[in-house]
C-alpha cells in the first residue's frame, strides 16, 4: 500500500469512500478464534505491559512494533523477526495487513495517533488519558462517530472488573446504603523529583526526536531523563491528575454516577509544585472541587510522603488511591480491585473483591471479532468524559492566581465533604512547613462549564478556555472533525 498523503492523515472524509478505511476479506464475526493482527505503537514501560496482555490471546499476531526510540523496540524485534519495526507510527497505520493498533505512547500522541488509525479503518485500543486537551479528545470521538465500523476502546481497565457491576448494584439497585450524597476521591502516591539540569537535555541518539515530539511544542527540557518523566510537563503530560486521575474519576463516574454525568458543571482547583526544586511544572499537591447537578466530588492528590521523613503516602478514610461514596446510611470505599461498604457507624457490611480489570484487552478483542462496539466495557467516548474531569481540574489550576485561604475554605459553602479533605491536606502542607500562599501555590476561581460545548462560561472563562486546545507542530496537526 502506498504511503497515505498528508491530506489523508489530516482527516479527509473521502478516504473511507475510496477504500482506505475498509479492508475487504477480513471479517471477524465468524469465529472467536479468528486471528487479529495488531500493531503496537509505543513500546516503553506501559507499552510492554499492554503487549503482554494482548499476547495472552493465542490468536493475536504481533504484526508491527513502533517507537521513536529504537532501544524500546529492540527486544520485540528479536522476539518477532517477521514483524514490521519502525520509528514512524504512520508505517503501522498504513499497513493493510494490520487490523488493530494499540496506542501506548506518551499522552501528547494519544489522540492524533488514534485519529489517524480510525480514519484508516483500524480498530483502536488507546491508553488513558485521552490526549492533552478537551478539544482533541472530542475530535477523536467525532472521528469514531464518522467510522462506525471501527471498534475503539480506552485503557481504563477497571471497567472490565466485575466488581464494578457488583458495587453499582449494591449502591443503586439494592440501595443498601441509601441515597448517595457526595464523593471524596484521592490519589496519594509517593514520587520523586525529576531533576533540574543547568543545560538542556540532549535526547538519546537512539531517539528520533521529531517523531517523539509529534504534535507537542519543541521546547528545551531541563529534567534528567526523556522517558516517563514527560508526565510532569504540561507540554507532553498532565501530571498526576492526568496519570491516575482518569482511573479514579472513571470509577467515580461509573460506580457513583452510573455514567449519568458527562462532565462537571463547575470546577475549582488549588495546589502547586512544592518541596521539590525540579524541572516539572505539574502540581504535586492538587485539590479540586468538581460540582455536578447530582452531587459534588471532592478530590485530593499528593505525591509527597504523608510527612517529612515518612516513606508512605497519605490515606483518606482508609484509601490511598480511590474514592469514597458517602450515602445517607453509610459509605462505600473503592479502589483498583477492591471495595468495602460500611454503615453510618463505620461497621463493615460487605467486602468486594475484584481482579483490577485484567480482562480488559480480552473485552476489546471480543468486540473486534464480533464487529460489535456495544460489547466494549470502556468505549472511547466514556474515556473522553472521564479524562475531561482531569483536564478541567488541570485547567482550573493553570488559570489560577494567588491563594486566598478564605476562598479555599468557603468555595464549597462549608460542605463537610470538602472540609474533611481540606483538613487532611492542610495538615499535610503544614507538616512540611509550607505556607499555602507562597509563590509555588495557586488557586482558581469557581469556574462554570457548559457541558454541551465543553467550554468554560462566565467569570474567568477567557483565561481558562485558552487551555482547552493547543497549537500543534506542522505535519502533526490534529484535524478538526465535525
Amino acid at each position: 500500500m502506498a504511503r497515505p498523503t498528508r491530506r489523508f492523515f489530516l482527516g479527509a472524509a473521502a478516504s473511507t469512500a475510496a477504500g482506505l478505511a475498509l479492508r475487504p476479506g477480513r471479517t471477524f464475526a465468524a469465529s472467536a478464534a479468528n486471528e487479529v493482527s495488531v500493531g503496537f505503537i509505543g513500546m516503553g514501560w506501559r507499552g510492554g505491559q499492554v503487549y503482554e496482555q494482548f499476547m495472552g490471546d493465542k490468536n493475536v499476531r504481533a504484526a508491527a512494533f513502533c517507537d521513536p526510540d529504537t532501544d524500546h523496540t529492540a527486544k520485540f524485534a528479536k522476539d518477532h523477526p517477521d514483524a514490521v519495526v519502525t520509528q514512524d507510527l504512520r508505517r503501522v497505520i498504513e499497513n493493510p495487513d494490520i487490523d488493530a493498533v494499540v496506542v501506548t505512547t506518551p499522552n501528547h500522541w494519544h489522540c492524533l495517533a488514534a485519529i489517524w488509525a480510525v480514519q484508516a479503518g483500524k480498530h483502536v485500543y488507546v491508553e488513558k488519558p485521552l490526549g492533552n486537551t478537551v478539544w482533541e479528545g472530542r475530535q477523536l470521538v467525532n472521528a469514531i462517530d464518522q467510522n462506525p465500523q471501527v471498534i475503539a476502546q480506552i485503557g481504563t481497565q477497571q471497567r472490565s472488573d466485575p466488581l464494578q457491576a457488583e458495587a453499582k448494584h449494591y449502591l443503586h439497585g439494592e440501595q443498601k446504603l441509601g441515597k448517595p450524597l457526595y464523593v471524596q476521591a484521592c490519589r496519594f502516591g509517593v514520587r520523586e523529583p525529576i531533576g533540574k539540569r543547568q543545560e538542556a537535555l540532549v535526547p538519546p541518539k537512539t531517539v528520533d526526536y521529531n517523531l517523539w515530539l509529534g504534535p507537542a511544542a519543541e521546547e528545551p527540557l531541563y529534567r534528567d531523563k526523556l522517558h516517563y518523566d514527560w508526565h510532569w510537563d504540561f507540554n507532553t503530560g498532565a501530571g498526576e491528575m492526568g496519570n491516575w486521575g482518569p482511573h479514579i474519576l472513571d470509577d467515580v463516574r461509573n460506580v457513583a454516577f452510573q455514567d449519568s454525568v458527562a462532565i462537571p458543571s463547575r470546577v475549582f482547583a488549588c495546589g502547586g509544585r512544592v518541596v521539590w526544586d525540579d524541572a516539572g511544572n505539574t502540581p504535586n499537591l492538587h485539590m479540586a472541587y468538581l460540582d455536578t447537578p447530582e452531587m459534588p466530588v471532592f478530590l485530593g492528590l499528593s505525591n509527597l510522603p504523608k510527612r517529612p521523613g515518612a516513606k508512605g503516602p497519605l490515606r483518606f478514610r482508609g484509601v490511598e488511591s480511590g474514592y469514597v461514596v458517602q450515602c445517607e446510611d453509610g459509605y462505600y470505599t473503592g479502589w483498583r480491585g477492591g471495595g468495602r461498604a460500611y454503615d453510618a457507624d463505620g461497621k463493615l457490611l460487605r467486602e468486594f473483591r475484584g481482579n483490577g480489570g485484567g480482562g480488559h484487552t480480552d473485552n476489546f478483542l471480543k468486540a473486534v471479532r464480533a464487529g460489535d462496539a456495544s460489547l466494549l466495557n470502556a468505549p472511547v467516548v466514556q474515556g473522553h468524559y472521564s479524562t475531561n474531569w482531569c483536564h478541567l481540574a488541570n485547567v482550573a489550576f493553570r488559570s489560577g492566581g494567588p491563594v486566598d485561604g478564605d476562598q479555599v475554605v468557603g468555595v464549597a459553602d462549608g460542605h463537610p465533604g470538602w472540609n474533611a479533605m481540606l483538613e487532611l491536606m492542610q495538615e499535610h502542607v503544614h507538616s512540611y512547613g509550607l505556607d499555602p500562599k507562597d509563590s509555588a501555590s495557586q488557586m482558581s476561581q469557581l469556574l462554570s462549564i457548559d457541558p454541551g460545548s465543553e467550554q468554560f462560561t462566565g467569570a474567568g472563562s477567557e483565561q481558562a478556555n485558552q487551555y482547552l486546545r493547543r497549537e500543534c507542530r506542522p505535519e502533526f496537526e490534529i484535524p478538526e472533525i465535525a
